[in-house]
Parts: C-alpha cells; structure tokens; sequence
C-alpha cells in the first residue's frame, strides 16, 4: 500500500519539506495523466482557441521557471529567457504557433530541470524564508504562497490535460 503524506523531507526544513512534498504528488500524477501521448496527442488542440497537452506542460514549466527568475533571482526575465520561456509562460496564440512537434520526453525534460533548480534553492532556504512578506502582483503575499501558487497552477491544468484526453480518446 502506497502512502500518501504530507511530512518531513530529508535535505529540507520541516515546513519547506511539506511543501515539496506536496509538489511532488502534484508532479506525480500530472506524469500520470500524460503517460504515454504521443507527439500528435501532445499537439491536439480541443479548440480553435485552445492549448494543446504539449502547450500545457511547457507552461507549467515556464511558471516555475518565471518564479524562480523574480524569487530566487530577484528579477524579471532577460531576452534570451523571453525567447525560450515566452510563449509556454502567456499560451495564447504564440503558444499554439510555437509550442508543437516536441515529444512527451521534452517536455518531461523541461519539468525536471526547472524543478531541480527549485528544490536545489529549498534545500538552502528554512522555514522562515517561507513566511518572508513580498508584494506579487499588486498583492501582499509571501514566498509560501507563491510556491504554493507554483502547483495550484499545475493542479488546474492538470484537469485540463485529463479533459483534453478524455476528447483525445473519443476521436481517435
């Protein structure tokens, strides 16, 4: 029998440690979700003004990376990271335009080396940095609750990714 906790991570601290473990069950079942598709249900697109599987994976990699880039950097995205992370972090039409034709172990890839970067960060952050005050987007916030953000944001289009599959597997 599996078990399914939120608890202490070796490496982090105990309330960082919860939150990591929350993001990786997230991280485990969106893999779940997106078990082998293939290139052509990776770019399937639901609708005209939709986002294919592929776009939302690359987005939910490219929210992280932006994260990362204002919190741990303390800074906005330069060029060259608007180029690679522009289009997976807005979606829209760019997103439909750019993001397709990359297999599911791409975007797999993308995931990991964003989140390896966050947890290598955690791993030196404690449980305070966690409740530090910051301002994002116009609100008062803290680093908890943007990371929290970081998997909220994953969780919801996760359903979208299991929607899109549901239509996927009717119209083949």
């Amino acid at each position: 029998m599996k078990e399914l906790k939120i608890d202490k991570i070796e490496g982090f601290t105990p309330q960082i440690g919860h939150l990591v473990s929350q993001m990786n069950y997230v991280r485990k079942t969106t893999l779940e979700a997106v078990r082998d598709l293939t290139t052509y249900e990776l770019d399937f697109l639901p609708s005209k003004d939709g986002n294919s599987i592929g776009a939302l994976l690359y987005h939910m990699a490219a929210v992280e990376k932006g994260f990362q880039i204002e919190i741990f950097d303390g800074r906005s995205p330069n060029e060259q990271e608007m180029a690679e992370w522009g289009a997976p972090y807005s979606l829209g039409e760019k997103g439909r335009e750019d993001i397709k034709g990359y297999s599911l172990e791409f975007y797999i890839s993308k995931l990991e080396e964003v989140r390896s970067r966050t947890l290598q960060k955690f791993a030196n952050l404690n449980d305070d940095w966690l409740y530090e005050n910051r301002l994002w987007d116009n609100h008062p916030s803290n680093n908890y609750f943007i990371w929290f953000h970081v998997f909220e944001d994953e969780i919801n289009h996760r359903g979208q990714i299991r929607m899109i599959r549901k239509m996927l597997s009717r119209n083949v």
